[in-house]
């Protein structure tokens, strides 16, 4: 089959289980050979033989070193991210790996420029990119529709907090929630960020705060190209999966709203109402998965170079180590301030 790709998957939980869903239902011209997890229990077998996966292991091995296999999933935990990106790349095998690929700057540089050297394809999952109204904002943008863009606002807000035993290992609001604010602000400024200054507090939990991080933020941006980018944040919005985006411009406006989960309003004589937005992020980006995925196949067929690659990825970090920064010290933090 011309342009078939063998595959390999590490990490079958939440998001694993989507792109797998994905591989093997929607995306032409590959074949899901290996699953890996640490956590093999009776449902996960089940799940896998049910839906025709040849192998299931807990062993990262039989992956890397099947020669069959050409292309690697990584949905595992943060901690393992780099260390399978490098083993991939010596192998010789093409990447896809969920946000981030590390906390540690210079852990990212070395795993770059290991990736860099083996001449294989990676791309990182900041899957917002491929959210159908983003993106088409984004198209606009590079069109010159609104002319130069001068402000990006972004509101980002989850339902409900994550548990206290994530946050104590999610390395902070800034890195493990916000991260995706920062790809989202690049992506539609079509800039690189240079300075960042931002607020934070607890006012969803105190537990959040006895565990040193916070629960909400609001972050001011400045963009190379002179632009201003605000961005606010919250672990808890009680009305569901909040995510707006909006670019002003010399020409104009562009402004992607919720999408609510269909379009009928209903009137009556006591008010009028719309059903809700998506609960959560898999329900609210569920083609964006997909839309990525694909993407990314096309780039191994075209020997095209993906984004965002590890330079985005590293970049964000950057911008969420400035904010940290920022948040602590109650001042503007400059980018090249973050020391590697």
């Amino acid at each position: 089959m011309e342009n078939f790709f063998s595959i390999g998957l590490i990490g079958a939980g939440r998001i694993g289980k989507i792109h797998i869903e994905n591989i093997l239902h929607k995306i032409s011209n590959v074949k899901l050979k290996t699953i890996v997890d640490i956590n093999i229990d009776e449902d996960l077998k089940k799940w896998a033989v049910k839906r025709g996966v040849e192998n299931i292991s807990n062993d990262p091995k039989e992956i890397f070193e099947d020669p069959d296999i050409q292309v690697i999933i990584i949905c595992s935990p943060t901690d393992t991210h780099a260390k399978y990106i490098q083993q991939a790349a010596r192998t010789n095998k093409h990447i896809f790996c969920e946000k981030p690929i590390d906390t540690d700057i210079n852990r990212i540089k070395e795993t770059l420029s290991i990736v860099n050297n083996s001449g294989v394809k990676l791309m990182v999952g900041f899957n917002r990119r491929f959210d159908r109204n983003f993106k088409r904002i984004h198209e606009l943008i590079v069109s010159g529709e609104i002319g130069t863009p001068q402000i990006v606002k972004i509101t980002s807000r989850d339902p409900a907090p994550p548990s206290i035993d994530y946050i104590k290992i999610s390395g902070g609001l800034f890195l493990d929630m916000s991260i995706h604010d920062w790809d989202m602000a690049r992506f539609q400024c079509c800039s690189e960020v240079k300075e960042v200054y931002a607020a934070g507090a607890v006012l969803v939990d105190p537990k959040i705060g006895e565990v040193g991080d916070i629960d909400t933020a609001a972050t001011i941006l400045r963009f190379e190209n002179g632009a201003l980018g605000i961005i606010d944040n919250t672990r808890q919005a009680v009305y569901g999966y909040d995510q707006r985006v909006e670019v002003f411009g010399s020409k104009g406006c562009l402004i992607a709203d919720n999408e609510a989960t269909n379009t009928v309003s209903i009137y009556n004589a006591e008010c009028t109402t719309i059903d809700k937005i998506p609960s959560f992020f898999m329900e609210r980006y569920v083609d964006s998965y997909y839309s990525e995925l694909k993407y990314f196949f096309e780039c191994i067929t075209k020997n095209e170079e993906p984004r965002p690659n590890g330079e985005d990825s590293l970049k964000n970090v950057l911008i969420a180590k400035a904010a940290q920064k920022s948040f602590e010290k109650n001042r503007p933090v400059k980018i090249s301030e973050i020391i590697y």
